[in-house]
């Protein structure tokens, strides 16, 4: 039974809130069928599988499917191969995204991914952080791939957003790397994004159509599946 890792990414300063994420280091075996059978199962937004550790390949699945790229399961995975190998890793090799850097910054661990890799999601800007929190968890499909935001305070950057993607079997997604990487190109502009219950988001724009997505991350528990 394979033992996978479970993460909480883009938490608060105090570890609190963040994303669930599951990580899975010993792929031995696993074929695509079961690597998405346990992506079901566990039922986190995303589960990574690292094909080989030493070179942080990785592939990553939703309950419903696999993504070339996602932006919580870099930074989370990016922390975890850190912590095994005992000094940060440098670089991030999706197995069909390019690939991705990584490094860590005053206890934020950071990525640096190519924006075009990032899902498509729908931006759907309202007027006040107050008409984001009332939106109710729409039933499948009439929100598929929208990111709902407003700004917090708009000065120095700050975003309330909430995430929901029916397509991926996800009713309300916690933490959106890629969707930040999404909010980055529309804004082109350094962001602090509050998601879901209280994950946080820092993001900034970087060369070459890239952009820059780092948090916290705090291990929770390894299960066995």
């Amino acid at each position: 039974m394979p033992g996978v890792h479970v993460l909480r990414v883009f938490t608060d300063a105090q570890g609190n809130f963040g994303n669930p994420l599951g990580v899975v280091l010993d792929t031995a075996g696993l074929t695509d069928e079961r690597r998405q059978a346990i992506a079901t199962q566990l039922n986190f937004s995303e589960t990574v599988f690292v094909e080989d550790v030493a070179r942080a390949q990785i592939r990553i699945f939703t309950p419903a499917t696999e993504l070339p790229l996602a932006g919580h399961p870099l930074v989370g995975t990016a922390w975890l191969l850190s912590e095994v190998a005992g000094h940060p890793i440098d670089t991030l090799r999706p197995l069909k995204a390019a690939n991705v850097e990584t490094w860590r910054e005053d206890g934020v661990t950071w990525i640096r991914a190519r924006i075009a890799d990032a899902p498509p999601w729908n931006l759907v800007q309202l007027e006040t952080p107050a008409a984001v929190e009332a939106l109710a968890v729409p039933p499948a499909p009439e929100y598929d791939l929208h990111e709902f935001w407003a700004w917090l305070d708009e000065p120095s950057g700050h975003i309330r957003a909430r995430v929901f993607a029916a397509q991926y079997d996800i009713a309300e997604d916690q933490a959106t790397g890629s969707g930040a990487l999404r909010l980055l190109e529309l804004l082109n502009r350094p962001l602090l994004i509050t998601q879901g219950l209280g994950s946080v988001i820092h993001a900034r724009p970087a060369a070459s159509g890239r952009g820059d997505i780092g948090g916290r991350v705090v291990k929770d528990a390894v299960r066995h599946i």
